[in-house]
């Protein structure tokens, strides 16, 4: 086994020899790349709307820019894995994310903040990589419920982040927001630096030959479960995206104020605990059936703000979408993996990235009339996610062969990466 996987021993006092040291430093780098770097610009957005005149056309291209960015960053993750195992690399990229944020407030130029948002997504992505490469590679012996709170530091991030801009935003502007969003993923960074990176996996064992008489057994086709999966996943990309860029602002249409905000803080709440606890549904239960269930709520959940109004409403909205949108993930990539089909979760994560792409440009043309159509749509969008998730349910394989073509020595395989949210 290498080095990259052993169990930590136990430090004298000891919480950075433990599992839980491993977490909490996957968590806050994960905090700061995705909680701070990549979501802030959710609570932010109304105020740039209002004290920088940021169209709302051009708060979509903003928003565009960013998810290039991740998807570049996620794609470079996948196919040069060496960037994650690099501490460098780790510590660069925290560099340039404080740095994208900090430079925000320099300009006022939609171009520079284009390419500002394009960076922080790539460098978002890339830290996203090696923190999870890292918590999986060296929490495999250890409960499977450690790395779940582990990504649990995305909402708490979220949470961070907005409640940092809902304290802001009564006494001071826009540009305030994005040098203390900047301060706050630089604090963030300070447990994630020290964080061990993965190091190059072993090689992998041979295929065992069959027995004396037998047959060698064969991993089944499970191409057409995998294209339900595909589906699903990536419309959960462009639908999730809509209501993670425009929730706040679609809240503050309706109830002017600080409750879009307020809402977004309770969102990174509910995301806190989510990954565990769908992934312990996931075991429990057909991940399929939890997979359609998660679907469905955060469906219900988008559409809420925007056919009841009123504070309660705009609450539990955003409870309901932090508490799924990282389960999803957590349940979809677990299926890809458990299908075995090749590159799942490269595949899976390319077009959940595109999904987020595409997301806030085909919701552009609604933008003139406000939030609420476009709302609307991202919900129906998830209910097409969902309604692939219940065709992903019919026959689908709960019993796999071991990994590879030919029945695998036990332990053997390589472990999947999860390269973006």
């Amino acid at each position: 086994m290498s080095d990259s996987i052993q169990r930590p021993s136990a430090a004298p006092g000891g919480l950075p020899g433990s599992p839980w040291g491993h977490v909490l430093r996957a968590a806050a780098a994960l905090a700061a790349a995705m909680g701070v770097g990549r979501f802030v610009y959710t609570p932010i957005l109304p105020l740039m709307h209002a004290q920088a005149r940021l169209t709302a056309g051009a708060g979509a291209h903003l928003a565009t820019a960013n998810y290039v960015g991740y998807l570049v960053g996620a794609l470079a993750g996948t196919f040069l894995p060496q960037l994650t195992r690099s501490a460098a690399v780790l510590r660069g990229s925290l560099l340039l994310l404080v740095v994208s944020l900090a430079a925000m407030p320099l300009t006022r130029t939609t171009a520079v903040w284009l390419v500002l948002r394009l960076v922080a997504g790539a460098v978002s992505a890339t830290v996203f990589v090696i923190a999870v490469s890292a918590l999986l590679g060296r929490l495999r012996e250890h409960p499977a419920h450690l790395p779940g709170w582990g990504f649990g530091g995305i909402g708490a991030g979220i949470a961070l982040s907005g409640l940092l801009v809902l304290v802001l935003r009564g006494f001071a502007d826009w540009r305030a927001a994005w040098w203390a969003s900047a301060a706050l993923a630089a604090l963030l960074s300070v447990p994630a630096w020290t964080m061990r990176t993965e190091s190059a996996p072993a090689a992998a064992a041979p295929a065992a030959a069959p027995a004396a008489g037998g047959r060698a057994r064969t991993v089944p086709r499970t191409h057409r479960w995998f294209g339900a999966l595909f589906a699903s996943y990536t419309l959960e990309g462009v639908g999730y995206i809509i209501a993670g860029t425009f929730l706040v602002a679609a809240i503050d249409q309706g109830s002017p104020g600080r409750l879009g905000t307020g809402a977004w803080v309770l969102a990174g709440v509910a995301a806190v605990p989510s990954a565990a606890l769908w992934a312990g549904l996931g075991r429990r239960w057909s991940r399929p059936d939890v997979l359609l269930a998660a679907l469905v709520v955060q469906a219900a959940g988008i559409a809420l703000p925007a056919l009841v109004e009123g504070p309660a409403a705009a609450l539990v909205s955003a409870f309901l979408f932090g508490a799924t949108f990282i389960g999803v993930s957590t349940l979809a990539l677990a299926a890809g993996t458990h299908l075995r089909f090749p590159r799942a979760v490269a595949l899976l994560t390319a077009g959940y990235s595109v999904g987020q792409i595409l997301g806030p440009l085909a919701v552009e043309p609604l933008l003139r009339h406000g939030y609420r159509q476009a709302v609307v749509l991202a919900a129906l969008v998830v209910v097409a996610a969902a309604a692939a998730a219940f065709v992903l349910r019919v026959g689908f394989p709960h019993r796999m062969e071991p990994a590879g073509v030919r029945e695998a020595v036990p332990g053997g395989g390589t472990p999947a990466r999860i390269p973006g949210l």
